[in-house]
């Protein structure tokens, strides 16, 4: 990635250092690291893992598979100690980091992405509430009055990594706008997720530890209103609200999203501050430099490299470069480790018609693959009927239809609230799971064959024509649509 970045500057004068197998390498680590950072991969290895959890849980390896997740690990220092099984340490723990990112991801959104103009944001807002509060009423229909019925959170959830890699393998078929609807329609949808775990799936409220865990929010703010720009300080402080939310009853991951709302999203340069700082460091740079001079041996231009490195810093936001470093981590390690420690349910809970046809499947799958269209597709036609919004540039009502269907695709979030409204009833786990896992697949090709099958419109020809960098946009469209 960094090679084809690089390879677009000439180098006139000086040298360029390449280590002896430099190429070699590099050309059998290029395609690993453009996987890497395709939208669709981490979608690919979600489903790999999910597989993985499902083959495992249903073969000779299960009591190990179990008794892994259930063992226990302890942190501690002299009379303190939190234990806490591995299952819990991934959703409550490592899960935070995932929370984290979406906080960053909603931030930058309300603050400068499709969210932040009304005009384009009412109808992404709208379809995420229908899509939100229908899928709801159908569960609850289903398990009204139940034991069930605390399940109702379940089918409202959209999966964004997922939903997101589905669309994604689609290319140029789809507008560019639509994937962006959806992204702004995911975010909208992981903040009302959020919600209800905090107001609906919160227990016992332990007040001391609530009361300690705002004064952590009060210090965060200050930071931020000092204008300390160091992420290490808020994330220092965001472990110590995550133990303190842990211990109030609050779910500890919501500590994650109060970080990146703390963390802060302007930087310290604005663009024509930063070409000044840079342009002055260059000139200083080249004062300095004498021909045979190495950085390494000469502590003058190595402070001006290291004032450059700064100034890179200060023209981007904290919030800006945490969200960039933790799309990896989050999309490759921390989503596949949840996918195999909860995605492990028996075939029999979603092969035989006496497992699927009970209300909690029934009502997870009614809500995620029908609540879902129907709230969307609906809430969408309101706003766009009341000239409240317009639909998303080259799209039509079929690539909507598709959206709605892809967007239930439920997945993580899904599977985390029922971890939280049926820890301890595993029959109720099971069956959610289970329709969790159909409803995915069902909206998942649905969507993606609506999608596939929608219109190239001479718009989005237009949009695609003007993408291009290097005047190429033939090249950007299918065989059979190049005008």
């Amino acid at each position: 990635m960094a090679k084809s970045v690089l390879d677009k500057f000439k180098i006139r004068k000086g040298k360029v250092f390449q280590a002896p197998l430099e190429e070699a390498l590099g050309r059998l680590v290029t395609p690993f690291e453009e996987f890497i950072h395709r939208q669709s991969s981490s979608g690919i290895l979600l489903m790999l893992s999910t597989l993985v959890a499902l083959i495992v849980a249903n073969s000779p390896l299960q009591d190990a598979y179990k008794h892994l997740l259930h063992m226990p690990i302890s942190l501690g220092s002299g009379d303190w100690e939190l234990s806490l099984s591995i299952h819990h340490w991934i959703n409550d723990g490592l899960m935070a980091i995932f929370f984290f990112l979406v906080g960053l991801e909603l931030k930058r959104e309300f603050l400068v992405g499709e969210l932040s103009d009304l005009r384009q944001a009412v109808l992404p807002v709208m379809a995420a509430i229908g899509g939100m509060a229908v899928p709801a009423l159908i569960y609850s229909s289903l398990n009204n009055g139940g034991v069930a019925e605390p399940g109702w959170g379940i089918p409202m959830a959209t999966d964004i990594a997922f939903a997101v890699g589905c669309i994604t393998l689609l290319g140029n078929k789809v507008p560019r706008a639509i994937v962006t609807f959806l992204v702004a329609l995911a975010i909208v949808d992981d903040l009302g997720a959020i919600l209800v775990i905090a107001i609906w799936y919160t227990e016992q409220v332990n007040t001391t530890a609530l009361i300690a865990s705002g004064l952590l929010i009060a210090i965060m703010g200050f930071l931020n209103a000092a204008g300390v720009r160091r992420s290490s300080a808020y994330i220092f402080i965001g472990i110590l609200l995550w133990y303190g939310l842990y211990q109030s009853g609050v779910h500890a991951t919501l500590a994650g999203v109060i970080t990146a709302m703390a963390l802060p999203a302007k930087p310290k340069y604005d663009p024509l501050a930063f070409s000044t700082f840079v342009k002055d460091i260059i000139r200083s740079f080249d004062r300095y430099f004498r021909p045979g001079d190495k950085i390494i041996a000469s502590d003058a231009l190595h402070a001006r490299v290291m004032a450059l490195g700064n100034g890179v810093n200060f023209a981007q936001s904290p919030l800006q470069r945490m969200e960039t470093r933790l799309h990896i981590p989050v999309g490759f390690i921390v989503i596949p480790i949840f996918a195999l420690a909860n995605a492990g349910i028996p075939f029999e809970s979603f092969t035989s018609s006496a497992a699927v046809l009970n209300p909690v499947t029934l009502g997870v799958i009614g809500g995620l693959v029908v609540g879902k269209l129907i709230g969307i597709v609906g809430a969408t036609w309101i706003g766009w009927k009341l000239g409240w919004g317009k639909l998303p540039k080259a799209a039509s009502f079929q690539h909507i239809i598709g959206v709605a269907l892809i967007a239930g695709i439920g997945f993580t979030m899904s599977i985390f609230i029922a971890e939280l409204a049926f820890s301890s009833q595993y029959e109720l786990l099971i069956q959610a799971k289970a329709g969790i896992l159909l409803a995915s697949v069902i909206a998942g090709f649905a969507g993606f064959l609506v999608l596939r099958n929608s219109p190239v419109t001479v718009n989005l020809r237009e949009e695609l024509k003007s993408v291009d960098d290097e005047g190429r946009a033939d090249t950007l469209l299918p065989p059979h649509s190049a005008p």
